[in-house]
């Protein structure tokens, strides 16, 4: 499917994912093998002793017969598994001069093959995925070379131990020498090893080398939130009798260390550099068709740092090199792992399951994958840990062979048995994380419980299912019937959910919620409105909630939030769109995943103090103010306190909440050294909503009584006043934007939304040819103004790309705010207010 929408035989951007359009390609296409073929040229070099050649595979799925010149290299028992990447020696199939590569790839099946599949995240591909997914690689070079990249290991006294692996192609034995040069952060050169020089290769064999070398004063390297990300670098050389015979590609490594612990209450608790790390992550997804953007990646991994997240969980989806490159330079921590639900959980014991049972082949392309994977990721400071498991933990043998696989790559990070406690091996024992939901959506209180997905201990997915794109978005995927459905027909399936034998089919669950607690939708513009405010309270109520809980007696030691992206249009599980707009989930998770923050516990009414970074910030202030809709205040009050490091503190309970009548606005404000560190707004009602644990699903927990918010729509419309300033044009065409929001009214501004916008002569693209600016960051969004306040807001966005250079604009509308339209100049590369 990849390769159809490179060359336009299909097209995604415009008519693809359209509606049902995706449902209309027959699958009959894609289930007859298909080639690849790709022609190469063999030249002789006189730098290299002799010549070898190796043909590299890194990610075919799922199965692949390999031919050069019309001669088989490997069949399709061999290269087997999406993961199971594999070398193989063609010189004798080689011929000077031009080259043939031919790979006949057949077709795969979710439940039969070792592959990359989706689950209940979408509808599946037509193709199930099956293709060259990762490069194909031809190595020429002589007869000693490397096989694989190196392994480092590291301490903080800045110890490195290298090894790798030296292979003799050879049908004689020789001696080779090896030489190394490790360069610091900022590319000098540090060492010189000429070590492990005159090791001799037994004929057709592989040898272990090994070196240990000291960093003075080292730099280490710390996730984002906590420190820099210094990169040292190794490149090395291997040599027999005097002349180069390898090379191999420059490898960064960073100096930490990653742990993690088990405590009494069988809750895994990590700790990077000797410091309890709390995650707060989200799951990534690949792209439905397995297509991988470098840019795209760049764009959500900026968001990943913007919503404050330190983690992204990758369930069988190991993507490309440069993901875990990014996450190098980044800080981003990454805990890979293998996928539920198929063949890769085919166990005896799996009862939720469909893959087919194991056979003894599968044994071996379990294998196979994982030393590929092994060998890709092991240099990598942003790996925190390997699950071999995800809903279920592998049977013995299958554990053996993975444990076995990672650490004979010198695997120094934790491995996981899986991500819920439904059991685990003896090897490895307690996985130490729980998967008990939700998926769909659940009220804010209930994350400040202790049942299920609450507030404690690892979970490893949960969430609230939220993730509603707005209006520009939704009309790109969806048809004006389909737009129709998503107010006027709340209990009907919705081909852009999850797939239509599964539990996320609809949007029931959550409609009933919204119809309850905010009134029926009077248009689809409210509708959604209402749904950003719904998904924006979800996300900030679960990210809240595990920071508050960070130290408390059963502590909250991580989340990831289902799901960070989604791999095609949808809508639901996403923090932002599959078009890269950030709407409610993410300004909800960027508010509960502040590095400072004070939150409001919705169970017991009282604060949480949050500080997740390392250092302690001091004196500090926490102001509360409690408003009623029209403006009047119940309850003002500011408290001083401290900030410890990497903690959480409960202050006290508000008891004037008790004084809500219907509806009511809680302003909390935390202060450092007179500057504002975090500002979160909140509308509450005297009667939280009910909830129903002992009738809970695996997926939802019921509500017997839903709040009322109704009281919010009839709120008078508010006086909101907008300028823009172009602060400064930073390099490469990004803009630095200040937005001024000043309140004129003496009742509050709720719920103001603002997004750039930009406009085209084509109104095929919008009613108004308009689209939305992306990428796009805000330092808050969906926010509450209070009675005559003054709200400074900052935008950070580039052009080039999509943008037209001449029309930007910022619109802004809200709860009771009318929307209005204020314009971001840019003429001539000038830059105007």
């Amino acid at each position: 499917m990849a390769t159809f929408l490179e060359n336009k035989v299909y097209h995604d951007d415009d008519s693809l994912f359209f509606s049902e359009n995706l449902d209309q390609i027959t699958q009959a296409k894609f289930q007859v093998p298909w080639f690849y073929r790709a022609e190469f040229e063999v030249q002789s070099s006189y730098a290299i002793v002799d010549n070898y050649l190796q043909v590299k595979t890194h990610g075919i799925s799922s199965r692949a017969d390999i031919y050069l010149n019309g001669a088989l290299v490997v069949d399709k028992n061999v290269q087997a598994g999406a993961y199971a990447g594999r070398t193989f020696d063609i010189g004798s199939k080689a011929i000077p001069g031009k080259n043939v590569l031919l790979i006949r790839v057949y077709p795969t099946d979710y439940n039969r093959d070792f592959a990359l599949g989706f689950v209940d995240w979408n509808p599946y591909p037509p193709d199930n995925g099956t293709g060259v997914w990762r490069d194909v690689e031809i190595k020429q070079t002589g007869s000693v070379a490397f096989a694989g990249t190196p392994r480092l290991a590291t301490t903080l006294d800045g110890t490195v131990q290298m090894k790798a692996d030296v292979r003799n192609w050879g049908s004689a034995s020789t001696t080779a020498d090896v030489h190394c040069k490790i360069f610091d952060p900022k590319d000098r050169e540090l060492t010189n090893l000429g070590l492990a020089n005159g090791v001799t290769l037994a004929a057709m064999s592989v040898q272990e080398i090994s070196m240990k070398f000291k960093i003075d004063n080292p730099l280490i390297w710390w996730p984002a939130q906590w420190g820099e990300q210094p990169l040292y670098n190794v490149s090395c050389t291997l040599s027999t009798r005097g002349q180069l015979s390898d090379v191999m590609p420059n490898v960064r490594f960073g100096i930490r260390t990653v742990t993690s612990t088990l405590n009494e209450f069988n809750d895994t608790t990590f700790f990077v550099n000797g410091k309890p790390f709390q995650v707060l992550g989200a799951g990534y997804t690949s792209d439905i068709f397995l297509r991988f953007d470098e840019n795209k990646l760049r764009t959500q991994f900026l968001y990943v740092l913007d919503m404050g997240l330190n983690a992204i969980r990758l369930e069988g989806k190991q993507e490309h090199p440069f993901l875990y490159e990014l996450a190098d330079e980044t800080g981003i921590m990454i805990l890979a792992g293998w996928e539920c639900c198929d063949k890769w959980e085919g166990w005896s014991y799996n009862d939720e399951g469909s893959g087919e049972k194991w056979k003894d082949a599968d044994y071996a392309i379990a294998n196979a994958s994982m030393r590929h994977e092994a060998a890709m990721m092991q240099s990598h400071p942003s790996l925190l840990a390997f699950l071999v498991g995800s809903d279920f933990w592998p049977d013995d043998r299958a554990v053996r062979i993975y444990v076995d696989a990672l650490r004979a790559f010198d695997w120094d990070i934790p491995i996981i048995a899986s991500a819920s406690q439904r059991g685990y091996p003896d090897l490895l024992g307690n996985g130490g994380m729980k998967m008990d939901g939700p998926y769909d959506w659940v009220p804010p209180n209930y994350w400040y419980s202790d049942q299920l997905g609450a507030a404690f201990g690892f979970g490893s997915e949960l969430g609230a299912g939220v993730g509603t794109p707005e209006l520009r978005s939704l009309k790109r995927f969806l048809s004006s019937s389909d737009l129709d459905d998503l107010w006027k027909h709340p209990r009907k399936g919705l081909y852009h959910m999850s797939t239509n034998v599964s539990s996320f089919y609809t949007r029931e669950i959550y409609n009933e919620a919204l119809w309850a607690r905010y009134g029926a939708p009077t248009s689809l513009e409210n509708y959604l409105l209402k749904a950003q405010l719904m998904d924006y309270e979800a996300t900030r109520a679960e990210f809240e909630a595990y920071g508050a809980k960070w130290t408390a007696e059963r502590p909250a030691t991580g989340l990831i939030y289902w799901m960070l992206n989604n791999a095609w249009p949808s809508l639901h599980w996403n923090l932002f769109d599959y078009y890269l707009h950030p709407a409610g989930s993410y300004f909800g998770t960027k508010v509960g995943a502040r590095l400072q923050h004070v939150a409001y516990d919705y169970l017991t009414r009282s604060f949480y103090l949050i500080n997740r970074s390392k250092s302690s910030l001091g004196p500090c202030t926490v102001e509360a103010e409690l408003l009623d809709v029209n403006g009047t205040t119940i309850s003002k009050t500011a408290t001083r306190t401290q900030l410890s490091p990497n903690n959480s503190t409960r202050l006290f309970e508000m008891t004037e909440i008790n004084q809500i009548r219907d509806v009511a606005l809680l302003k909390l404000v935390l202060k450092g050294n007179d500057s504002v560190l975090s500002r979160n707004v909140y509308h509450l009602t005297p009667k939280p909503d009910t909830l129903d644990f002992d009738n809970s699903t695996w997926y939802h927990t019921p509500v017997t009584k839903f709040s009322d918010f109704g009281a919010l729509n009839t709120l008078p419309q508010a006086d909101l006043s907008v300028k823009t300033l172009i602060k400064m044009r930073k390099p490469a065409g990004h803009i630095h934007v200040k937005v001024t929001l000043q309140n004129r009214s003496k009742l509050p501004a709720v719920f103001v939304r603002l997004n750039l916008v930009d406009f085209f002569d084509r109104p095929e693209i919008d009613d108004d040819g308009s689209v939305d600016v992306v990428p796009v960051t805000w330092s808050d969004n969906y926010v509450t103004v209070w009675p005559e306040e003054t709200l400074e807001l900052e935008v950070n966005f580039r052009l080039g790309g999509q943008l037209a250079t001449r029309a930007v604009r910022l619109e802004v509308d809200g709860w009771n705010v009318a929307k209005q339209t204020v314009g971001v100049s840019i003429k001539g590369g000038g830059l105007q207010e």
